[in-house]
């Protein structure tokens, strides 16, 4: 659906990041390291390692769909197996039938990625702990598809509202001119930039091919029925509520979807006069300070960086979690004017149908670029020795440390036989001057406890 040769000149290739990208037979490829990027369902996959991260998410989106159909006989079991009120069979035949329709919508949904072509089984993904980190997982980002083309009109609005605001506020108003927005999502908030904005070309990025996919098909007049899962539903037939998502006005030509990764972006240095990253800088792994001479690098002289979101930075490293006071800083730090900021509370997730839903203190800012900055280098998510496979693994204390707990750790699952109790299995450490008896009966039972709680989420799944 995407008219991909018409924005070739602003890409280059996220693998060795400079060449620009050739376009032939709806396929994009980068003649200096001969990487070839698929196109799914008419959207360009331009991650750095096309095939790899495609075969990855191939793998977890199957894994995914297995779990709907584990949770779906879990259901079904429950209802053969068990006596049930006649309000709770209502509710589990409603989830039920929802289940197995919500499913089926998917594996449709999902047919570009060709994920039956994966034959693992539920199983050896489990053993294999493949399950998605939490930013990664099939339904992450699900509910936003629901807000963006379905109930959530006044949130929509409320968004688009606070770009405009800064944008108006800022040196150029609302002319975007070419437009790039990393981390899209399900893509509502870059429809009405597009729309709403003077803007010339927008460009739409996202990792999630889900709500890549859903949004290609919405924003080009495909009306489509989904279910809605709400956390904290109001009553019995809001378990489960089928959701027709549809889009205001059909999209023009110059609006593009892509597949890829922002810390790797497939586009040629100076490309855009606007970048917006919305509810992005402070959940990317990267340290903020070298994003934003990511976004300067993308910018032309005088483009605007325009943010929009939360600020909750939940860095492991306490230094990076930074206030918007430091926010401020690091992008004047990075080649960008003062930016012009605005703050406003507006709804957040409200779905009718939960009872969840909060208000969230939004903040944006608008900054011109003035200089360019240093180059990032490029961002490596994983070290070689994980990616090739080809280097020695490295013996870091951490895996020292864990190689001893695990050693103890597989000791203790050895003298499991139904038979010994925990102050049984703490005598035989002891014996073995593993660890002391004190030390070693709340040792097991914490890890018991660990294993015990793995176990029942597990068959919950």
């Amino acid at each position: 659906m995407t008219t991909e040769g018409l924005i070739s000149d602003l890409l280059a290739c996220p693998r060795c990041d400079k060449t620009p990208l050739s376009l032939t037979n709806d396929k994009y490829s980068c003649i200096a390291c001969k990487t070839e990027f698929p196109s799914i369902g008419g959207i360009p996959w331009l991650f750095a390692h096309p095939e790899s991260s495609l075969s990855e998410w191939r793998n977890r989106l199957h894994f995914e769909i297995q779990s709907l159909t584990h949770d779906t006989q879990r259901i079904s079991d429950e209802l053969s197996n068990e006596d049930h009120s006649a309000l709770t069979k209502e509710r589990l035949e409603l989830q039920l039938q929802a289940n197995e329709q919500h499913r089926n919508s998917l594996r449709q949904i999902l047919s570009p990625i060709d994920i039956q072509s994966s034959t693992s089984t539920y199983e050896s993904y489990l053993a294999l702990r493949t399950r998605l980190p939490t930013d990664q997982g099939l339904h992450t980002y699900y509910a936003n598809i629901h807000r963006d083309w379905s109930w959530g009109e006044a949130e929509n609005a409320a968004s688009i509202e606070q770009i405009i605001k800064v944008a108006n506020d800022s040196d150029g108003g609302q002319r975007l001119g070419d437009t790039l927005v990393l981390g899209a999502g399900g893509c509502r908030l870059a429809y009405d930039i597009h729309l709403q904005l003077d803007t010339q070309r927008t460009l739409a990025m996202d990792f999630n091919p889900l709500l890549m996919l859903i949004a290609d098909s919405v924003i080009h007049g495909t009306d489509m029925q989904l279910y809605e899962f709400p956390i904290a539903p109001i009553s019995t037939e809001y378990y489960a509520v089928e959701r027709t998502l549809h889009a205001p006005q059909t999209i023009d030509g110059n609006f593009h979807l892509l597949l890829g990764d922002v810390l790797r972006p497939s586009f040629a240095a100076h490309s855009f006069d606007t970048v917006v990253t919305p509810w992005l800088i402070d959940i990317i792994s990267e340290d903020f300070a070298v994003f934003a001479k990511r976004i300067n690098q993308l910018l032309k002289p005088g483009g605007r960086w325009i943010n929009f979101g939360s600020l909750a930075f939940d860095h492991p490293i306490r230094s990076r979690r930074y206030s918007p006071a430091e926010v401020i800083d690091i992008v004047q730090q990075t080649g960008f004017s003062e930016p012009t900021t605005h703050e406003a509370c507006i709804p957040y997730m409200c779905s009718p149908a939960s009872r969840h839903g909060r208000q969230e203190l939004v903040f944006s800012f608008a900054a011109s670029k003035q200089k360019d900055s240093q180059k990032p280098p490029r961002h490596n998510a994983l070290p070689d020795w994980l990616v090739t496979g080809k280097e020695p693994v490295p013996a870091l204390s951490t895996f020292r440390t864990q190689a001893m707990s695990t050693q103890i750790y597989a000791y203790i699952m050895s003298l499991i036989d139904g038979k010994r109790s925990i102050i049984d299995m703490a005598d035989l450490l002891e014996q073995q001057q593993l660890m002391t008896r004190q030390e070693a009966e709340p040792a097991i039972r914490n890890f018991l406890t660990r294993m015990f709680d793995d176990s029942e989420r597990q068959s919950q799944l």
